[in-house]
């Protein structure tokens, strides 16, 4: 019986790569065949760029009215640290992580049902290699690179405000595209689970209040303390904190308990989306 060599070990190795990557979960590992998809979408939008534009400008107009009017009247308030800052600067911030969480929430909602519903466009998908998994990354990425623009750009616009405060806010980016990942994945987890477009309301019905009570325009403080507890578990109360904590210079480490929860939520809406998607378009 001849002795493996070094070459026959390495063809061993290769082999139980290769098993374990076809018996491992899409989801789990990401797949390349995903970003075809990102790459699909964005040639559509290429010819729709007035729709895609359109979701960024709800929070500037809040920002702009914020700061031309309401500041006037509202006086600084707390910022994180207790220190006095502007009720402009105050909203900002927070505003931005409005902007990641619509821009995700549009495409991984709407968007994915059309599809899923009518378009039957992941009929015709997983007619190729990709599959439930490739599907629901491809889609998820998209709505978090969307989201992404929407906070990159509003970033921009709060330099050119004066509103960015410390060099700690070029973390807020990467904080928005997390924040973006964790919304798209349970949105699109959400959607696959509607009937009609009258379900939508529901969306609506939990996107506002996680608007205007999420920390948004207000600091903890006012908030009664049942209330207040409740408001700290909402996700996008995760991002608004975070993101304020940068742009005012003021890191914590409790931020890394905010990304935290952003990531578990990621992963769940992700798998759940794979799941709902291969029983939905294979059954």
């Amino acid at each position: 019986m001849s002795t493996p060599t070094v070459l026959d070990r390495a063809a061993d190795g290769a082999a139980g790569a290769a098993a374990g990557l076809r018996i491992t979960p899409t989801w789990s590992l990401g797949s390349r065949r995903a970003m075809r998809l990102v790459e699909r979408n964005g040639r559509v939008y290429f010819r729709m760029w007035v729709i895609f534009v359109s979701g960024f400008f709800e929070p500037l107009f809040y920002l702009l009215s914020i700061s031309v009017g309401i500041s006037k009247l509202a006086g600084p308030v707390a910022g994180p640290g207790g220190h006095l800052i502007s009720y402009t600067a105050f909203v900002a911030p927070a505003l931005m992580a409005v902007s990641s969480m619509n821009g995700a929430v549009m495409d991984a909602t709407f968007g994915v049902f059309f599809k899923l519903k009518f378009a039957k466009v992941y009929d015709a998908v997983l007619a190729t290699p990709m599959d439930s998994g490739d599907v629901a990354l491809g889609e998820i990425s998209w709505a978090v690179l969307r989201g992404g623009i929407y906070s990159c750009v509003f970033l921009v616009v709060m330099a050119g405000m004066g509103l960015v405060h410390s060099p700690w806010a070029a973390l807020a980016v990467p904080v928005s595209l997390l924040e973006g990942f964790g919304f798209a994945a349970v949105a699109m987890a959400t959607a696959t689970y509607m009937r009609s477009w009258q379900d939508f309301d529901f969306v609506t019905l939990a996107l506002m209040p996680m608007f205007l009570f999420s920390g948004t325009f207000y600091p903890l403080s006012v908030y009664p303390s049942g209330l207040r507890e409740l408001v700290l578990a909402t996700p996008l109360y995760q991002g608004v904190a975070v993101i304020r904590g940068l742009d005012l210079g003021s890191p914590t480490w409790s931020m890394a308990g905010h990304c935290l929860y952003l990531l578990v939520m990621s992963v769940a809406g992700l798998m759940v989306a794979s799941r709902r998607l291969e029983r939905l378009i294979l059954k």
